[in-house]
Order: structure tokens, then C-alpha cells, then sequence
């Protein structure tokens, strides 16, 4: 357990190290990019990551075994973000893309391991713990960034969020132990069959109650969330006229309240479930949005500061019950191929939310704050379908029909 809550703690580096606080501000404050440049990148990485999730996750039920997965994974991503802002933006652009596709590949396989890890008693605290921890990770990539950004540049901090992110994966790659799974008869599945493996997964998970509504939702909020994610940064220094040490600030406040969010909602999650604790997560993540478009639109930076609070309590009840909720809506013997549907549901969720963002700041010229007040109806939306998902235990296991 401890060695997969690590990983969590790992990745977290690269989440918000890269995808979150300095990539953004480096393309496009540092090198004179545009958003429309990070967002078509994110894409391109999206696109690939919706093609190889679900064959991943195909493979690694195929074969009963997740660990080889995760660790290929987790050394590409690694091995590109060492490469960040060594070559100029066009091979960093590439770089961020491949290091963005190990990283979510390697989520896919990561995620599924839950129930090796847990019983369903315990799944909650346990995601919960992990993502808390998780954000430990959010904060020693802050760390790096504030010391190493004014001291040696861009280059030098991405080479050591990779290193980290390298050292705290060790134990995950040594130390998890899975449950025993038969190997399936026949040939694996191809990348050339990944189309066909991907309808095939959606059919049988018409198949589970609940499972086609709750991925349609976590779509919704994952567009926004993500989102939010990929460009909070540029947003409060350019829109709220934050500092880079208030921006840090801003983060790390926003992580530790990840990070109480995350375990709160953890042991929540094991009383009263899965579902009620995402819909409150929702709804923590709509208020930060709120002040965030407060804050700009009345130019009372101090309000800004409410959005960590809302926006990262949110976040980090969000992620610790939602990856419970696919354990109780999933069968374990098809754990690994919908985890590939939870992944590639987020992963279109990351390329819509882009693409919109760029649209209406710089296609429509209607500003940022437009942007976050188009996420906040995704968020909503999100609420409104999930009402009717049932995460009673062994929900997944009934195999009738239903969404």
C-alpha cells in the first residue's frame, strides 16, 4: 500500500511541477508562445493517449500483470521532461507531449492497482491517502521550482522534477504486490486493434449499470478540471496581476488544501460512498471558480485567493472519490479495460477543454474569465448527470444491462 501511495506522491511532481505551474509560464510568458501553442500540444498528446489507454489497459488484463506498465510508462515520461526547455519550443513542445502521453499512460495502469492495494472497505481511505500524499508532491515540485527557478532557469527545474518523479516511482516499481490473475488464452491485443478493443469495451460497459452515466459525467468535470489545472498559473498573473512568488503561493495553498480535501474525502468516501463525496467535491470546485471569475472581474485581487481554497478542496475530494466510484462500477476481471475508459474520458475530456479555452481567449477574443465561466457550466452539467449512478458495492458485479 505504502508503495502505491508513493507513486501517487510521485507523479503529482510532473502534474503540477510541469503540466500546471512552470510549462505554461514558460512557453508563453518566458519564450513569447500563445496559449493556442500549449493547447494544440495537449491535443496531440490527448489523441494518442485516447488511441493507447484502453489498449494498455487491455494489455495488462490480458496478461495479469500492471507493474511492467507502469514502469515503462513512468521512464518515458520521466525521460521527456528531463528534455524541457533544452532545445528551444518546438522540441520542448514535443517533449511536454510525450512526457504528457507516459504520464497518463501510466495513470491508466496506476488507477487499476487500487484493489490490489485494498479491500473494499478500505478503498476510500487509500485513494484518499494516496492523493493527499500526492499533493506532497505538488509542494516539493513547488519547492524546486522557487528555489531553483530565480538560481539556474527553466531547464534546471525540469531536469529535477524528473529526477524526482524517478526516485519516488522506485518503490511502486519494486514494492507492489498483486493479486494473482490468470493470463488470458489467445493472442494480446494489438495497437492496430486498439479501435476495435475501444468499442468493445464501451458495448460490455453498457453492460454494468451506471457505468456509461458516470464516465459521460466525469467527461464533464474532468474538461474543466483539467483545464483549470493546465492554465491556473497564466490565469493569476495575467487576469488577477499575481506575482511569481504570489503564484506559488497561491499554488501551495491550493495544495494543502488538496490535500486536507483529499483525506477528508477519503474516509467520507467509505461511509456514506463514492458518489455523494464527488458531488460535493463538485460543488467545492464550482465555488473556487466562482471567486475566480469574481476576482477578475471586479480587480479585488484578495478574492483570487479564495479560489485555492474552493478550487483545491474540490480537486482533491474529486480525484480520491472518483477512482473509487470506477472500482465499484467496474467488474475485476475487466478492471484494467475500464480504467482505460476512465482514462480515455479524461484524456478527450483534456482535449476539448484546451481547444474550447483557446477558442473563446483567443479565436473569439473574449477573454480568459469567459473561459473559466464556460468550465463552470461543464462542472454543473457534470452534477446533473451523475445523480443517477448507484455506487452500491458490487454494483459492478451484476453484469445486467443499464446506463
Amino acid at each position: 500500500m505504502i508503495a502505491w501511495v508513493l507513486y501517487d506522491l510521485a507523479n503529482t511532481t510532473f502534474a503540477l511541477g510541469v503540466g500546471s505551474r512552470y510549462f505554461g509560464p514558460w512557453l508563453i510568458e518566458d519564450r513569447g508562445g500563445a496559449d493556442w501553442q500549449l493547447s494544440a500540444t495537449i491535443v496531440a498528446a490527448m489523441i494518442a493517449v485516447i488511441i493507447l489507454g484502453p489498449w494498455i489497459g487491455a494489455l495488462s488484463d490480458h496478461h495479469g500483470t500492471r507493474r511492467p506498465y507502469l514502469v515503462g510508462s513512468t521512464l518515458v515520461c520521466v525521460g521527456a521532461t528531463a528534455l524541457l526547455a533544452t532545445w528551444g519550443i518546438v522540441p520542448s513542445l514535443v517533449f511536454y507531449a510525450i512526457g504528457t502521453v507516459g504520464f497518463h499512460s501510466g495513470a491508466v495502469v496506476y488507477d487499476a492497482l487500487l484493489p490490489d492495494v485494498s479491500t473494499p472497505e478500505s478503498a476510500g481511505r487509500i485513494s484518499g491517502l494516496g492523493v493527499a500524499i500526492g499533493y506532497t508532491g505538488s509542494a516539493l515540485a513547488l519547492g524546486i521550482g522557487m528555489y531553483l527557478l530565480p538560481r539556474a532557469g527553466y531547464a534546471a527545474v525540469f531536469r529535477c522534477l524528473a529526477l524526482a518523479f524517478l526516485l519516488f516511482a522506485l518503490p511502486a516499481f519494486f514494492g507492489i504486490r498483486e493479486r494473482p490473475r490468470p493470463r488470458r488464452e489467445g493472442r494480446p491485443p494489438g495497437l492496430l486493434d486498439s479501435p476495435g478493443t475501444m468499442v468493445r469495451a464501451w458495448r460490455t460497459a453498457a453492460r454494468y449499470p451506471g457505468v456509461i452515466r458516470f464516465l459521460i459525467g466525469r467527461f464533464l468535470y474532468t474538461d474543466a478540471i483539467n483545464t483549470v489545472f493546465l492554465f491556473n498559473a497564466v490565469f493569476a498573473k495575467l487576469e488577477l496581476g499575481f506575482t511569481d512568488s504570489q503564484t506559488d503561493r497561491l499554488a501551495l495553498l491550493g495544495i494543502v488544501c488538496a490535500g486536507l480535501g483529499a483525506v477528508v474525502a477519503g474516509r467520507a468516501v467509505d461511509s456514506v460512498g463514492p458518489k455523494r463525496v464527488l458531488e460535493a467535491a463538485l460543488y467545492s470546485q464550482l465555488a473556487g471558480l466562482v471567486a475566480a471569475i469574481t476576482a477578475a472581474l471586479t480587480g479585488v485581487q484578495g478574492i483570487g485567493w479564495l479560489v485555492a481554497v474552493g478550487g483545491g478542496v474540490g480537486i482533491g475530494a474529486a480525484w480520491a472519490s472518483d477512482r473509487v466510484l470506477m472500482t465499484r462500477l467496474a467488474p475485476e476481471h475487466l478492471m484494467g479495460e475500464f480504467f482505460g475508459l476512465y482514462a480515455t474520458v479524461g484524456r478527450f475530456a483534456t482535449v476539448l477543454g484546451p481547444l474550447v479555452w483557446a477558442l473563446i481567449t483567443d479565436g473569439l477574443d473574449w477573454g480568459r474569465t469567459a473561459a473559466l465561466a464556460f468550465l463552470g457550466l461543464s462542472i454543473l452539467l457534470a452534477r446533473v448527470v451523475i445523480r443517477g449512478v448507484d455506487d452500491s458495492r458490487g454494483v459492478g458485479n451484476t453484469g445486467t444491462a443499464g446506463v
